[in-house]
């Protein structure tokens, strides 16, 4: 029979990246919904919608009068009440009392200080602060407004930096390591966006057999929105002297995977063992060296020791 006319690829070393591409979604830093914690009448808002606030910068006020004045009749109580401990303390080191009657003194002090700590404590309710710095969104309440603890004020986030949440297959599991870096990209933008891998979900999760992963982005200029898709480009390994060839050279068999490589003009099978894939490659992890002429077309009537007219093709 006369030679055949194939195509073929001669195996070189090259550097291979291993790179999975998922999707995933921007997350806030951190972000809270304001509200109060006490009903009342707002008398005072002092912040702009879209700005940015410090941490334990005041935001709404509450009509405290009610309890203002509740606190300074506890406070006049409380003052007569330590009045009466004292006297009854001196009275005791007189012996003039008995230890009980003093011990009854020293408790209405204390229950009326106690009074006096949970006023204060409803008082700093009235003042609705910023719990973190960051940007203010758009507020759903006006001055003179009657607030409930159901009412949302408005929405707080810091977005700098940004999380970013995705999840690869189990498969994959193994080769994702805390503070890899990423590349990611987002809707409506061009520019390309660096992360770190920070924090990894300590099991897979058995509905979908994924693994939860989230990265942090810095986000300085304030570009990357709090719930945008975010398209990933995660690697998983660098192999420096790795040997590819294209994916239509792989033969499966009953044993494992062959190719056809060419050996003075005529073909030979080769057994292979593979590893990663790419769109069109195959990682050859044994059965090849370099140098060797792998055949990748007609593969469906190649037989061994059948003479080969190659056609270098460059990989």
């Amino acid at each position: 029979m006369p030679p055949t006319r194939v195509n073929g690829i001669v195996v070189k070393a090259e550097s291979f990246a291993n790179n999975l591409s998922v999707s995933g979604s921007v997350e806030a830093n951190e972000q809270v919904q304001l509200r109060s914690e006490i009903p009342g009448l707002i008398t005072g808002i002092y912040f702009k919608e879209g700005s940015f606030v410090k941490r334990g910068q005041l935001l709404v006020k509450i009509n405290d009068r009610e309890l203002q004045a509740q606190l300074s009749q506890a406070l006049t109580k409380q003052k007569l009440a330590a009045q009466s401990e004292y006297r009854a303390k001196m009275l005791l080191q007189k012996e003039a009392i008995s230890k009980e009657e003093y011990d009854v003194a020293l408790a209405d002090l204390s229950s009326l200080k106690s009074q006096t700590q949970v006023i204060r404590a409803q008082l700093s309710k009235t003042r609705i602060t910023a719990p973190f710095s960051g940007k203010i969104g758009l507020r759903n309440v006006s001055t003179g407004e009657y607030l409930t603890p159901t009412t949302t004020i408005a929405n707080l986030v810091s977005i700098n930096p940004v999380k970013i949440m995705f999840s690869v297959p189990e498969k994959y599991a193994g080769q994702i390591n805390l503070n890899s870096k990423l590349d990611f990209s987002v809707a409506g933008s061009t520019r390309t966006y660096s992360a770190n891998i920070y924090a990894i979900e300590p099991s897979i999760d058995m509905n979908t057999r994924t693994l939860q992963i989230k990265a942090r982005a810095d986000n300085p200029s304030g570009q990357i929105l709090p719930g945008s898709f975010a398209k990933i480009d995660l690697p998983l390994s660098n192999v420096k002297d790795a040997l590819l060839i294209p994916s239509e050279a792989i033969i499966p068999v009953l044993k494992g995977k062959k190719v056809f490589i060419s050996s003075h003009g005529k073909a030979k099978e080769v057994m292979v063992e593979t590893g990663q894939r790419t769109d069109k490659s195959v990682l050859i992890t044994s059965g090849l060296t370099v140098g060797d002429t792998v055949l990748t077309t007609g593969m469906m009537s190649l037989k061994p020791e059948m003479s080969v007219i190659i056609n270098i093709v460059n990989n």
